[in-house]
């Protein structure tokens, strides 16, 4: 914790002291408008803004146990990821939507091993919730260490329960909101992109 605390500490004299960022900075407070909407899981391991160099105001960040989209129409009462969807493209006009997942993810993994997840209640909730049975991760027959396939294919679902959100499915069908699936490996940085051209979970360099 020390180490946080002292970049906190040095992070605003830092960038004063460099005109051009500090200008950046200054700029922020007319508003915001990024151009895409970064829906990952809540891993330390992933780094949106050190994955894609986005400087600040360029990504609208999702971060979620598993990087779930909850499925539209939602049982009750909205939740906060279907707020921040729906803020980042009917509000925010974000023309690009990616999903990425990545390896060794914990929530996948969980999910396709088995895993006894009774000790945590919530979590096995929300991944009941959110891969049912008939899910396409649950699908999977083999479970490769860093869970690849099973990421991959989970990541591409989302997509499609983001196109079940009204805000989402009129601006794909209209040509202005754009949908991506990114598979990121934690252990050498490199990103894969869905190409359904390709095959329904064929991933490729980007």
């Amino acid at each position: 914790m020390k180490s946080l605390i002292d970049n906190a500490r040095s992070f605003a004299a830092t960038h004063v002291a460099d005109p051009r960022r500090a200008e950046r900075f200054r700029s922020l407070e007319a508003g915001q408008s990024p151009e895409v909407l970064f829906i990952t899981c809540s891993d330390s391991r992933v780094v949106p803004a050190l994955i894609t160099g986005a400087e600040p105001g360029e990504l609208f960040e999702l971060r979620t146990a598993g990087n779930v989209v909850p499925r539209y129409p939602l049982d009750d009462r909205p939740t906060g990821e279907a707020a921040t969807v729906e803020y980042a493209v009917r509000v925010l006009g974000v023309r690009d939507v990616v999903v990425c997942g990545h390896s060794h993810c914990g929530a996948v993994g969980a999910v396709v091993r088995g895993d006894d997840l009774s000790a945590v209640p919530a979590v096995r909730e929300w991944l009941d919730h959110a891969l049912p049975e008939g899910s396409p991760v649950r699908s999977v027959e083999e479970v490769s260490p860093d869970v690849a396939e099973a990421v991959q294919a989970h990541a591409v679902a989302q997509l499609d329960a983001l196109r079940g959100y009204p805000c989402v499915r009129e601006r794909t069908e209209a040509g202005t909101l754009r949908l991506h699936a990114w598979y990121y490996e934690v252990h050498t940085g490199a990103v894969r992109v869905h190409r359904p051209e390709e095959g329904h979970l064929s991933f490729g360099p980007l």
